[in-house]
């Protein structure tokens, strides 16, 4: 029985990182929702965190009813007017008067833009919090220049310092950051490495790692690295007794064990030397060529040396610029993903469900503050795509049927939109079993 706490509070910790994450990303979506239809001259009713029982409430002096239920999987705006939290239906009878106040009774630019704005606030929770993260830890220097060290595992030599201008390596010059990796390719794989470096404006030759070595920076959630408990800091020196000195050894050999368990030995900071026993897992990757192909992964990123590079301060503009890239190449990689599966490029196992999602929450909640932000933001941005979609009840088959009134002058009869939630209403529900059975049931 004392073996079931350890899991049991697990879960729970999960489930909770889950629920904050949730909360967060659907109180901004149903903000934005909000405060673009009380500028368009549309009423909320219910600002409401969560569902169900009334928990805490405040009325303001817009008469706007912020809520605090007891089912805290989501949330919703009620305007005016509407039937339900979802705004779908018929709508419940207004004082004409009030009409305009109505979401239905709005000009259709007011009802476009207040459907529009929860997505795009899911947007913008994403870029600010990239760009966040841009200007708090900088960006490279154009110089390639080491700003902090870090740890190395004994037997390894590492005399490089903070400030040094990075030359060569070995006999590979280096100019840019890029020119770190090109030089691995071109140098043998070897624990140590001749670094030429500029200190103080003097040219030196002085011990250092592989430019690549088998350094995890980061642990994909829900993979096989993340599942065993491996961390970014960590640093592989053997897989099945095979000594690993270079990144690219240790994903050879996780692509040639096709799947089959692999005993790493792992140096971690302050610890030492663990064994970990990980299972590959076959994952679809954009190929170079534009499609697709399956690679057997663990889930982990690296290669980064034992030093991080010196770093300057990022502007906001370009912060904000760096944020919105990076929003915007998840949800082009998530309308790729969808369409991949639709056309049969990669299995339907890479729909994920509430479990996965929970469960990559937690993980990234474990990893640290910093990598649970980060996944918000990422959630946030994929959320927002996703609300998107031409699907009734979603914001997006709102965002259709306005779409439909301004080509033909008038919107869908009741008949239309009737059947239309109702089918969209299957389709969702039907995406939802879909993913919670991959969840269970898929490798």
């Amino acid at each position: 029985m004392t073996d079931l706490i350890p899991q049991f509070g697990g879960t729970l910790y999960t489930l909770a990182a889950f629920l904050v994450a949730l909360a967060v990303i659907v109180t901004v979506h149903e903000y934005g929702h909000y405060i673009v239809g009380r500028w368009s001259g549309i009423r909320a009713e219910v600002f409401s965190v969560g569902f169900g029982p009334q928990l805490a409430a405040r009325r303001d002096r817009r008469g706007t009813l912020w809520q605090i239920a007891a089912i805290p999987l989501g949330g919703y705006v009620r305007f005016m007017g509407d039937a339900n939290a979802a705004s779908a239906g018929t709508g419940r009878p207004v004082d004409p008067a009030h009409r305009r106040q109505t979401l239905a009774g709005a000009p259709l630019w007011a009802r476009f833009s207040t459907l529009l704005a929860g997505p795009v606030f899911n947007f913008i929770l994403s870029i600010l919090i990239f760009g966040g993260f841009a200007m708090v830890q900088g960006l490279p220097t154009d110089r390639v220049e080491v700003g902090r060290i870090a740890p190395s595992p004994p037997g390894i030599v590492n005399e490089l310092q903070p400030g040094d201008r990075i030359l060569a390596i070995g006999d590979q010059p280096v100019d840019t950051w890029a020119d770190i990796g090109r030089a691995a390719q071109n140098l043998p794989v070897a624990p140590q490495q001749e670094w030429r470096v500029q200190r103080g404006g003097d040219d030196l030759v002085v011990q250092g790692p592989d430019p690549m070595p088998a350094r995890i920076s980061g642990v994909a959630p829900r993979g096989a690295a993340a599942d065993a408990g491996l961390m970014a800091g960590d640093v592989v020196i053997a897989i099945e007794d095979r000594p690993i000195t270079r990144f690219s050894q240790m994903r050879d050999l996780v692509e040639a064990a096709q799947g089959q368990p692999l005993l790493l030995q792992v140096w971690r900071p302050g610890q030492g030397v663990a064994s970990y026993t990980l299972v590959p897992k076959e994952q679809d990757l954009p190929a170079a060529d534009g499609g697709y192909e399956k690679r057997w992964l663990i889930g982990v990123t690296g290669g980064e040396s034992f030093f991080a590079p010196a770093t300057r301060r990022a502007g906001p503009a370009e912060a904000l610029w760096l944020g919105a890239a990076q929003t915007w190449d998840i949800i082009a990689s998530s309308l790729s993903g969808l369409w991949a599966m639709i056309t049969g490029q990669i299995g339907s196992c890479n729909l994920g469900g509430a479990i996965s999602i929970a469960e990559s929450t937690g993980q990234a909640a474990s990893a640290g503050g910093a990598s649970f932000l980060w996944w918000i933001a990422v959630l946030s941005a994929a959320i927002g795509f996703l609300n998107l979609l031409p699907i009734p009840v979603l914001d997006g088959g709102h965002l259709m049927f306005y779409t439909w009134e301004a080509v033909t002058g008038r919107p869908p009869s009741d008949r239309a939109l009737n059947l239309l939630t109702a089918i969209g209403m299957a389709a969702v529900l039907t995406l939802m079993i879909f993913g919670l059975t991959n969840d269970l049931f898929c490798p």
